[in-house]
């Protein structure tokens, strides 16, 4: 077993990017067993994902033992994501980074992202039903921009030992084959209709990672990549915004989708944060001043959640009482006279904001989106399948950045309510801390 090193101080630290031509291409899977097969030795791992994602990191946590934040040149920030990089260089032995969608979709895309900070590119390439063309794909993504810098390819869900080896021969000889992966439905990780399923939710996840860590003991990855540089960390402290503010947080299977960076920046800013599950009809606590209720799949437990008097109780008895209530996306449908799932079922929420929203087949919003307010610009993004009805004037509409959205529509609504502030965005609060420190505190923002 390899032993832990005590950090990189210079700055510099084994990292390597995993993207792929498109989406489904098993760069998840690809991600957490190489994270979970280099913890196995020994190794600190820290995990990386690319641009607005709660679902990927919930299974890379599991895999490398460490939370997973998010890298987003237009979300995060450069700068931000730079020190980001920084502090875990100069703590892990290996930096990975799962880009999203295709290497070059988005603006910023994975491209632009491994470009800036110089990570090498390891390109992730679904090869069933795919023969000699392979090496044509591989080729493109190598050289569609020359200044990427590329590492290699390997090849996933290959057929057989006499599929691997057609696959290798395709490739140019100035790309590197990194191996492959068999197609085996005991490593792929199940999805539904916004990503993959939660890593809580996946009974033989464990099982999963470490077959999938087995199998990429065999290939070329086996090895560390080449350290990048990325420079030396620094001290960014906010003012304590937040300091004893006590803040609730609603978190279980119909309530997760939340940034581990906008807990850290809470804890930051000197809130101390309580958590309590609706699903188990947990109780708001009653010291709490402020309460969160994030996004998550609220739709998948509309009965229960229907059913659970207490816990919706407490909340309305902390919206009477005046008290700051933050709710996105998900957490929004819940405040609803009614949500309707995708199966046409109507279930009455918790009527403390009116409105219906009704599940759809296709996603409704996805994009980036931000909120100018008295504090500057709060980033974030919006991806919901549901529609949402009410009579609510909104108080303001997020904007999106130029090239995310045809002509000039509005991005999502913002609705207040007394102390209640709803909206589908999904806020990225590090983005803002004073933006942040507004809202917790109920103040005009």
């Amino acid at each position: 077993m390899a032993a832990a090193s005590s950090g990189n101080a210079a700055g510099a630290c084994p990292a390597l990017f995993i993207s792929a031509p498109a989406s489904g291409q098993g760069k998840t899977t690809i991600t957490a067993g190489l994270a979970r097969y280099h913890r196995r030795r020994g190794l600190r791992v820290r995990v990386f994902k690319t641009g607005p994602d709660f679902l990927d990191p919930m299974i890379l946590a599991r895999a490398s033992g460490a939370p997973v934040l998010s890298l987003d040149l237009w979300m995060v920030g450069e700068s931000a994501c730079r020190a980001l990089l920084a502090q875990a260089a100069a703590e892990a032995d290996l930096i990975l980074i799962e880009g999203v969608m295709g290497l070059f979709d988005g603006t910023p895309s994975s491209a632009d992202l491994a470009t800036v900070f110089g990570v090498p590119v390891l390109a992730v390439i679904s090869a069933k039903a795919m023969a000699q063309t392979f090496g044509a794909v591989a080729f493109g993504l190598a050289h569609f921009r020359e200044q990427v810098p590329f590492f290699g390819v390997l090849a996933n869900r290959v057929g057989s030992p006499r599929h691997a080896q057609m696959l290798a021969q395709a490739l140019p000889s100035d790309l590197r084959w990194c191996g492959h992966l068999p197609a085996d439905a005991g490593i792929e990780l199940p999805d539904r209709h916004l990503g993959l399923h939660q890593a809580a939710e996946i009974d033989d996840l464990e099982a999963r990672l470490e077959r999938a860590a087995d199998a990429l003991a065999h290939t070329a990855l086996a090895e560390l990549p080449p350290p990048v540089e990325f420079g030396a960390p620094c001290a960014d402290v906010p003012p304590p915004l937040l300091a004893g503010k006590r803040i609730a947080i609603a978190r279980d299977a119909a309530f997760s989708f939340i940034y581990p960076a906008n807990i850290a920046l809470l804890h930051a800013l000197g809130a101390e944060l309580s958590y309590f599950s609706p699903l188990a009809d947990e109780p708001v606590p009653d010291t709490a001043d402020a309460l969160y209720l994030p996004g998550g799949y609220p739709e998948l437990h509309a009965g229960r959640l229907a059913r659970n008097t207490r816990s919706a109780a407490s909340i309305h008895a902390h919206a009477e009482a005046g008290k700051p209530l933050v709710a996105e996306c998900g957490g929004m449908l819940y405040l609803l006279d009614r949500l309707t799932d995708a199966n046409g079922v109507t279930t009455s929420m918790l009527g403390l904001l009116p409105g219906d929203a009704t599940l759809q087949k296709r996603f409704s919003a996805l994009g980036m989106q931000q909120i100018d307010g008295l504090h500057g610009p709060m980033t974030g993004h919006t991806f919901h399948y549901s529609k949402l009805s009410t009579p609510l004037a909104p108080l303001r509409h997020a904007s999106r950045p130029p090239g995310n959205a045809p002509g000039d529509l509005p991005g999502e609504a913002v609705y207040r309510v007394g102390a209640i502030v709803a909206t589908y965005m999904h806020a990225y609060w590090p983005s803002n801390p004073a933006f942040t420190a507004a809202l917790f505190h109920g103040e005009a923002f």
